[in-house]
């Protein structure tokens, strides 16, 4: 297992925890600062955002979970394999990071952007405690004809994806509630309008709501 390196935002000792895995080609900075509107309603919440262990092939500056083959050229077998290796860190990670900061499963919520969506919606369910919640922008579930039969725990999920996405259509949103569904889960999905592949105001207001029910924010 890789150790990932991450940023952390937050109180120095924190009730609740909120992990953010980034998209292909960026890093964890890129969703950290998502900690500042946030936390402001987040009382007594950490953040964290690792940087995913590889390089991206794609894009020099960034790094990838695991490579997209019609992106980069990459095989088939090697995006598997990688994604493999890649879900064994981020589980790593969060159990170190919950075990860190004293934080149980019941008060950590998984956020993921793009492909950080495609490992949350992969990884949270096959985890042996459920996560409080999942939150997945402009994502897509992969092999959803898995995720029934290899269903261990059942976080409730929200699911926010921009009608204008150029880079993972609008249509995965609804592929991946209808699976997620069929697989007995909590699903809560919104659409932001005129929004490309990217997180607008109104997705970030649905998903704030969303983690302080789940996290039991009153105030």
């Amino acid at each position: 297992m890789r150790q990932l390196e991450s940023g952390r935002r937050g109180p120095e000792h924190g009730k609740n925890l909120v992990i953010l895995l980034h998209g292909y080609g960026a890093d964890g900075n890129d969703l950290l600062g998502l900690a500042d509107p946030l936390g402001q309603h987040m009382p007594d919440t950490v953040f964290y955002a690792p940087d995913a262990p590889s390089k991206c092939s794609g894009n020099p500056f960034g790094y990838e979970w695991f490579p997209i083959p019609w992106l980069d050229g990459s095989s088939e077998e090697a995006a598997a394999t990688e994604m493999h290796r890649a879900i064994e860190d981020v589980n790593g990670f969060i159990d170190d990071t919950m075990r860190r900061e004293g934080v149980g499963a019941d008060k950590t919520i998984l956020l993921g952007f793009s492909q950080g969506t495609m490992m949350s919606l992969h990884l949270a369910p096959r985890r042996a405690k459920p996560l409080a919640g999942i939150v997945g922008f402009s994502g897509r579930l992969l092999a959803p004809e898995k995720l029934a039969a290899e269903t261990i725990s059942r976080p409730p999920v929200v699911l926010i994806h921009g009608d204008q996405d150029e880079m993972v259509p609008v249509a995965s949103l609804a592929e991946a509630a209808d699976a997620l569904v069929a697989a007995k889960f909590e699903v809560y999905t919104h659409v932001s309008k005129g929004t490309g592949h990217g997180i607008a105001p109104d997705g970030l207001g649905v998903a704030l709501q969303f983690m302080r029910e789940k996290l039991g924010i009153s105030h």
